[in-house]
């Protein structure tokens, strides 16, 4: 899960395995794989980066010292 933040200020989490696209219309709209979208305040770069470190986290295995 990632946290970003809604155009109201308040933050929320997605499953970023359920993201389908990430575009800018201006402002950054998450797509999930059912249809459904939202906005954010992050620019796309941010939740890109985001998105991968949730998979290095998540995909890459502990190196010493990570415990």
């Amino acid at each position: 899960m990632i946290r970003v933040t809604a155009l109201n200020g308040k933050e929320f989490y997605i499953n970023a395995e359920y993201i389908e696209k990430i575009e800018a219309n201006p402002d950054t709209t998450i797509t999930l794989f059912n249809g459904k979208k939202y906005i954010v305040a992050e620019p796309i770069e941010e939740v890109v980066k985001k998105v991968l470190e949730y998979k290095k986290k998540i995909f890459l295995p502990p190196t010493v010292g990570d415990q």
